[in-house]
């Protein structure tokens, strides 16, 4: 009945193509005849069935032996990859942001007193460059760019790498100094003044000390100036006092050597060429003619007398005035006689008195040329006096001419070290406050770390050689889903420093790029040692096999499906790949290459 069943399932085509199913119904109608049919076909076909069996039952012995055989292996397939391959060394570290700076506030000279403190940050807080850290009664601490600390006040007229520095940062914040050349002048004085002005902060302006110490200055230089003009003026008039001093002493000489001339003549004059001097012969000639002619006088009053005596017929008054007239000329032979001695006895000593004044001449002469010498000398010291005192009083005036003039660019607006932070790199973030509200602003106030992430970590004294600075590294933790990347910025020169152990040496990794907070995670290193500098032909190393003769090759599969070998050069291994190079023939990223082989499956076993 089943049979029958499937049989009227079966549709039959007619050759005009329309299909005609038989209905169960329709074959009983058939009738009986073809019951008998159907059984003789159900027989014939258990009797093929079971010869069907028995025929697979009979094994012959190439069929047994066939059977028993291994199966054939078939060879597992791999692509050639084009990729960078590089030997690494991974270990791992925590994040940490950079090492913490203490920030100091360094005393101002300009304020008498530091200020305290109004306002502090938070921790975390976040500066950048030309933000106010902090406020201490009523002025602003600024933080900036630069690697040297702030050490002095930076008033006008200063010079010096500090100034630099604010110079550059004034330029990148935008107020133009000027120049950037290390020097306070009075462009960066204005460049200052509008920075604070920006930020709503009062320029600090010159103090009460400095404009007094200005005033002090004005008057002394006053005072010097004036001396400075009568210094140069005594100088001068030291000058025609030489001139005067010369012409003098030069005068004197001059009478004395006259002097001395005319004594000289006067002596030649006084002095005969027998050693008796002139004017006594000519005195003594004088008198002796002068005693002649009065002795003549006395002869002739004596013969007149003696007449008038003889004569009777004189009257007695004739005898009296004879006697009158020869008494008087005794007295006057007498009076020239004497007067004679006398003339003889003054030229004489005059003569004698001409020597001595020839040699007085003579002195003088010589005293005429040492005054002139002492003159002009003193005159010469005097002068050279008063060009020193010129020169010390002009050198004072100067000075303080120079002082005045730079206590006056002094005068400009300034940045009192302690409203001024230097620091190497910026932004930073506030990482510990240790000063507080109402104390002086003086000394530690915080610690601030800079925005760059570092990873600590450590490296096996093997490995350690093998890791330079500047390496690239691979950061990852796959169980937080973090990627970054960073370079090695320091390896230690001995082991056990930085908190690691004495078998391990510190590693300081920057993080270069992250879009994670990795602070406080640890993370895994990767550092790439060795690399291929570039995308290589690459297989896995199964892949590789050694020849006979020594030669490395891989057995590549053909487009015709056939395999052949191939002999390549190796390179660089890492990471269970090797780079390969052909030495003949050709290979290409894509085509397969056998890593190994393996069985089929026996279906018997199975």
């Amino acid at each position: 009945m089943k049979l029958l069943g499937w049989l009227s399932q079966i549709s039959f085509r007619r050759t005009d193509g329309h299909a005609q199913t038989w209905s169960a119904r329709a074959l009983r109608s058939w009738g009986k005849r073809t019951i008998a049919l159907a059984g003789a076909l159900a027989f014939a076909a258990v009797i093929a069935v079971g010869a069907w069996v028995a025929g697979s039952r009979i094994e012959s012995p190439a069929d047994a032996a066939a059977r028993t055989a291994p199966p054939t292996p078939s060879p597992i397939l791999v692509p050639v990859e084009q990729r960078v391959l590089s030997s690494n060394i991974v270990t791992r570290g925590t994040a940490r942001f950079g090492l913490p700076q203490r920030i100091s506030i360094a005393p101002s000279g300009l304020k008498a007193n530091p200020g305290l403190i109004a306002t502090l940050p938070l921790r975390n807080t976040q500066f950048e460059e030309g933000a106010v850290m902090l406020a201490a009664s009523g002025r602003p601490v600024f933080v900036l760019q630069g690697r040297i600390p702030a050490y002095r006040d930076l008033v006008p007229g200063i010079s010096g790498e500090d100034v630099r520095q604010l110079e550059q940062a004034l330029t990148r914040l935008g107020f133009s100094p000027g120049p950037v050349d290390g020097i306070y002048d009075q462009q960066t004085s204005a460049a200052v003044a509008r920075w604070y002005g920006s930020r709503k902060w009062e320029p600090f302006g010159p103090t009460r000390e400095q404009l007094a110490a200005l005033y002090t200055l004005e008057r002394e230089w006053g005072e010097a100036d004036k001396g400075k003009l009568a210094a140069a003026a005594a100088a001068a008039a030291a000058v025609l006092a030489v001139e005067s001093a010369r012409a003098t002493a030069e005068h004197n000489a001059r009478a004395a050597a006259a002097e001395l001339a005319a004594k000289r003549a006067e002596a030649r004059r006084l002095n005969s060429e027998t050693g008796t001097p002139l004017a006594v012969e000519s005195e003594r000639a004088k008198a002796e003619h002068a005693d002649t002619a009065a002795a003549a006088e006395v002869a002739v009053q004596t013969a007149e007398r003696a007449l008038i005596v003889l004569d009777p017929r004189q009257p007695q008054t004739a005898r009296a005035a004879a006697d009158a007239k020869l008494a008087v000329a005794r007295a006057a032979a007498e009076k020239i006689k004497l007067e004679g001695k006398l003339a003889v006895l003054a030229v004489e000593r005059e003569a004698k008195l001409a020597a001595g004044q020839l040699a007085l001449a003579e002195a003088a002469v010589r005293s005429a040329r040492l005054e002139r010498e002492k003159a002009v000398q003193a005159a010469l010291d005097a002068q050279k006096l008063a060009e020193l005192d010129a020169r010390l009083t002009a050198a004072r005036a100067d000075r303080l001419a120079a002082d005045l003039d730079a206590a006056r660019r002094k005068l400009g607006v300034q940045v009192p070290v302690d409203e001024i932070v230097f620091i190497p790199a910026l932004p930073v973030r506030v990482e510990e406050v240790t000063a507080v509200v109402g104390a002086a602003a003086a000394g530690p106030v915080m610690s601030v770390t800079d925005n760059q992430l570092a990873i600590d970590s450590s490296l096996a004294l093997d490995a350690a050689p093998l890791v330079k600075p500047g390496m690239p590294v691979a950061i990852d933790e796959q169980a937080l889903g973090i990627k970054a990347r960073g370079v090695v910025e320091q390896v230690a020169s001995t082991p056990g420093t930085r908190g690691v152990d004495g078998f391990h040496i510190y590693l300081e990794v920057r993080v270069v790029e992250t879009q994670a907070k990795l602070e406080g995670f640890s993370l895994r290193l990767t550092i790439p040692i060795e690399s291929t500098k570039g995308a290589v032909l690459a297989v896995p190393t199964s892949a590789l096999s050694l020849a006979a003769d020594g030669t490395s090759r891989v057995q590549v599969q053909r487009n015709n499906g056939a395999l052949e070998y191939l002999v390549v050069k190796p390179g660089l291994a890492a990471d269970g790949y090797v780079e390969v190079t052909p030495v003949d023939g050709t290979l290409a990223p894509g085509q397969l290459v056998v890593v190994g082989y393996k069985a089929p499956e026996n279906k018997e076993q199975q």
